[in-house]
C-alpha cells in the first residue's frame, strides 16, 4: 500500500479544475512515515516528505519539490507527490514524467496511473485519459478509492460527447461514494477532474442522479446550477423521469418558473 496522503487539505483553485477527494486533517497524522524518532528524549526528526507536505500545504511548491527530492529516489510516492506539485505550477510535462516514475517504481501504483490520465485531460486528449482511468480500475475497481476514478472517468467520457457512458460511470462512483461530487478542492496523493467545457450540461445530468438516487436538495442544487449556465435542455425536465418525484413539489415548480441570470 502506497497511500500517503498530504498533511493537510490545500483549497485548490487552478484554472484546471481539479481537486483531491481526502479525508483526514492533522498536519502530521496522515504521512507515511511521520517523525523518526527513537524512545530517547532527542528531538524528532521531520523527514523530507513531511517537510514537502508542509510546503505543499503552504503552497510553497518549489519547496516542496526540493524536500521530496531529498528523499528516497526509488520511493514511488515522493515521485508522485513531486508531480502534483509540479501540477499546481501547471508544469505538466514534469508532473507526467514524475507520476511516469512513479509507476515505473510500482506498476500496480493506482494513484499515480490516474493521475497520469488527468494530464491527458488538461492537455484535452481524452482518449488517452481514458485509458489510463480505465487502467487504475482494473487494479481496484469496487472499493471507494476508485469512486474518484470512476468520476474522473465520466468526466473524461463527459468531455468525448459520450453521455451515456458517462453516466454510467457518474452513477458507478455515486455508488462507491455517495459524496463523491461534493469533496471539497483540496489535494492529496490522487487528482480528480472537475473541468468540463459544458457546465450546463454536467451540473444537469449530475441533477439527475441525484434525482433518481432520492437526494432531492441536491438535485435541486445542481439543477438551479445549471439553469444558471444557462441549460438548453430545459424543456427536458417537464418529461425527465429522473424528475418525477420532484416534478409536483413546491421547490421544483419555483425553480422552472425562475428566468435565472445566466452567469
Amino acid at each position: 500500500m502506497v497511500i500517503r496522503p498530504l498533511a493537510i487539505a490545500i483549497a485548490a483553485g487552478l484554472a484546471t479544475g481539479m481537486a483531491f477527494a481526502q479525508t483526514g486533517n492533522p498536519i502530521l497524522a496522515n504521512s507515511r512515515t511521520l517523525l523518526q524518532a527513537d524512545k530517547t528524549d532527542e528531538k524528532p526528526e521531520i523527514t523530507p516528505e513531511v517537510r514537502g507536505d508542509i510546503f505543499m500545504a503552504r503552497k510553497q511548491y518549489r519547496e516542496a519539490i526540493e524536500a521530496f527530492h531529498l528523499g528516497s529516489p526509488k520511493d514511488p510516492v515522493l515521485w508522485n507527490k513531486t508531480g502534483i506539485a509540479y501540477h499546481q505550477m501547471l508544469q505538466l510535462d514534469s508532473a507526467l514524467k514524475s507520476y511516469q516514475k512513479a509507476v515505473s517504481l510500482k506498476k500496480d501504483y493506482l494513484e499515480a496511473i490516474n493521475n497520469i490520465g488527468t494530464v491527458y485531460y488538461a492537455h484535452k486528449n481524452y482518449r488517452r485519459a481514458i485509458t489510463y482511468y480505465r487502467r487504475a480500475l482494473k487494479i481496484s475497481p469496487g472499493t471507494d478509492r476508485s469512486a474518484a476514478i470512476y468520476n474522473n472517468l465520466g468526466t473524461a467520457l463527459f468531455s468525448r460527447k459520450q453521455y451515456k457512458d458517462a453516466a454510467d460511470a457518474f452513477q458507478t462512483a455515486l455508488s462507491l461514494d455517495p459524496d463523491v461530487f461534493e469533496h471539497n478542492s483540496a489535494y492529496g496523493v490522487m487528482l480528480e477532474e472537475r473541468s468540463v467545457a459544458e457546465r450546463a450540461k454536467y451540473h444537469y445530468y449530475v441533477a439527475k442522479l441525484y434525482a433518481k438516487n432520492g437526494r432531492n436538495q441536491l438535485a435541486l442544487q445542481y439543477l438551479r446550477k445549471a439553469l444558471e449556465e444557462g441549460l438548453k435542455e430545459k424543456k427536458q425536465l417537464a418529461t425527465d423521469p429522473e424528475f418525477a418525484s420532484l416534478r409536483d413539489t413546491k421547490e421544483f415548480k419555483d425553480l422552472l418558473a425562475l428566468e435565472p441570470r445566466v452567469l
